[in-house]
């Protein structure tokens, strides 16, 4: 369940992570904490290495060095299973089950509790489509069934990699603040995008390129370090320069 009051270690901690697949680095010795309680964006272009930080921080990834600890346990820890919830980029749902029996059944698999499915169908805005099925949903609804599956049993920490890819603008909105509806009441999550302007919503950002951490700051902090106006035009900057401004963290 929810804590918010586990005291002040990070949610995830992470040092010296080193990921090689196929004989080809792919993360550069990442260190990096996320506070508890806050909404952390994970921002960089498409390839950079955010989904496999985010599988790294879930204990899926295997690892060529370094630690990743989460909760206070080794990621992947077998305790960590009902206190950690994860989205993918694909809707993890079954097509031929409706919203109900799809929630219904990762129910039963986490041993949520009986009311859990109808609290998260409430929680994603999915009321009134609990027994469409899920092959028919459009693929923001479908979205926001496998982001109701990672809230059963209100786990602690949240990863959502690449959540809002591909919604319209209301649903984007609509989700952000149930994001920080959640972080408010004591979670915290991890949201992966590729969409800068989602930046300003997120208490602590970083920003990644090329499976390395050019920055991790707030967002005012960040635009205060590079004089950029906007996420866009400090990564850029990041970029540029190749180095962190003073204040920020590889």
């Amino acid at each position: 369940m929810m804590n918010s009051s586990a005291g002040t270690a990070p949610a995830i901690r992470v040092r010296a992570l080193n990921v090689v697949r196929g004989g080809r680095p792919v993360l550069h010795d990442l260190d990096l904490d996320v506070p508890r309680g806050s909404v952390t964006g994970l921002l960089g272009p498409s390839g950079c290495g955010k989904t496999t930080l985010l599988r790294a921080v879930v204990g899926v990834q295997r690892i060529a060095g370094g630690e990743v600890e989460v909760l206070g346990r080794p990621a992947g820890s077998a305790e960590l299973r009902e206190r950690v919830g994860y989205v993918t980029q694909a809707p993890s749902v079954y097509g031929d089950l409706t919203v109900a029996e799809n929630l219904d059944y990762f129910a039963a698999v986490l041993g949520a509790p009986a009311g859990d499915p109808a609290r998260v169908i409430a929680q994603v805005g999915l009321a009134g489509h609990e027994h469409d099925t899920a092959a028919r949903l459009s693929g923001g609804q479908r979205a926001r069934v496998s982001l109701a599956a990672a809230l059963l049993g209100a786990p602690e920490l949240l990863i959502l990699d690449e959540p809002t890819v591909g919604l319209d603008p209301v649903l984007r909105q609509d989700l952000w603040g149930l994001f920080r509806r959640l972080a408010d009441g004591g979670a915290t999550l991890l949201v992966s995008s590729h969409v800068m302007d989602e930046a300003t919503r997120c208490d602590r950002l970083l920003l990644m390129r090329e499976g390395r951490l050019l920055a991790h700051d707030t967002p005012d902090a960040l635009l205060a370090a590079t004089g950029a106006a906007d996420i866009d035009s400090a990564f850029l900057t990041l970029v540029a320069a190749g180095a962190v401004p003073e204040g920020s963290t590889r």
